[in-house]
């Protein structure tokens, strides 16, 4: 029986989480249908511009993606802290850029009307407000706004109505910086595991195709998360991004040759900081999704985040003491 979703997600647990929606047609999301010949790679594009755009509206951050053919990654962060910072004018205006919102919202964002409030009307939107800012660091809202979108303009292109996608999304919590990392490098990998892309920045549409480009420029893409820059004051990735351009270069490169090969001096110093094994790291970065159900981290993180939650069993926690002792 799938899990409800508030047992799935809780910013308590921690506030990085791995997305999976896949497409109930399955090559016809953004790949070629083999039976017309017909292209919709075009689509990939759709997904990628989408998502960008959620996250300068809401609370949540990218810190990979891939868009494939029949289904999309996604890690992300929810920044609580961004949301509680907004102005009540802030946040309705952010609601309206996705939503139509009410009569009421309307009305409080025209300064001559709003003054013409009655005082019951502006508790109504202080309520609505409340509950706005509150989906705007909501997983499930965010998605839904991606998705939802996606289906509407594939089935307007296909000239039907119906499910586009399977279902609703799959989500892992990524409890500590082992499972984020061996995550996001499972995710910025998918292309070259699938086959459609040799090298990390041939990878099209992904994140880490616009952080090697990024890089380039001497820079950090504006639209995901940063990694650790002593030139970025906010939150940031727990590794700086050389080390890990490195380590990914060196994974996708060890996937393609069938072996581990050399690891560079960057290479060792981050997985020996985060306590993975070359194997263990090799496992991860080419399975992440199936190694683990809801919870992914480390056994200690994985049965402290079961205590709070007041449940005993511990799904994954083989994996999580052999992966990432």
């Amino acid at each position: 029986m799938p899990k409800a979703r508030k047992q799935q997600v809780s910013l308590e647990d921690t506030r990085y989480y791995h997305c999976v929606t896949r497409c109930v047609r399955r090559a016809y999301l953004c790949g070629k249908d083999p039976y017309t010949g017909q292209s919709y790679e075009h689509r990939r594009e759709w997904v990628q511009n989408r998502l960008l755009s959620l996250t300068q509206v809401f609370a949540v951050e990218v810190l990979s993606f891939a868009v494939m053919s029949n289904h999309t990654h996604v890690v992300l962060y929810v920044n609580t802290d961004v949301a509680k910072s907004w102005s009540e004018l802030e946040v309705i205006e952010r609601w309206h850029q996705l939503f139509g919102g009410t009569n009421l919202t309307r009305k409080y964002v025209d300064a001559q009307e709003r003054e013409s409030m009655e005082s019951w009307e502006l508790h109504q939107v202080e309520k609505l407000i409340a509950e706005y800012r509150q989906r705007f660091t909501d997983i499930s809202w965010f998605m839904r706004a991606l998705n939802e979108y996606i289906a509407r303009q594939a089935n307007k292109e296909d000239k039907c109505t119906g499910r586009f996608w399977e279902g609703r999304f799959k989500s892992q919590a990524l409890l500590d910086e082992q499972a984020l990392l061996s995550c996001m490098a499972y995710v910025d990998l998918n292309p070259i595991r699938a086959d459609i892309a040799k090298t990390p920045e041939s990878s099209n549409f992904t994140s880490i195709q616009m952080r090697i480009r990024a890089a380039l420029q001497g820079k950090q893409p504006e639209r995901l998360k940063a990694f650790d820059s002593k030139d970025i004051e906010y939150s940031t990735l727990p590794c700086h991004l050389n080390d890990y351009l490195e380590l990914i270069e060196f994974s996708g490169r060890a996937i393609r040759e069938g072996k581990t090969g050399h690891i560079t001096k960057g290479t060792e110093d981050i997985l020996t900081r985060l306590s993975i094994d070359i194997e263990s790291w090799m496992e991860l970065t080419q399975g992440f999704e199936y190694q683990f159900c809801h919870l992914a981290g480390r056994e200690q993180s994985m049965r402290s985040c079961r205590q709070a939650d007041n449940l005993s069993r511990i799904r994954g926690a083989p994996q999580a003491k052999r992966l990432l002792a």
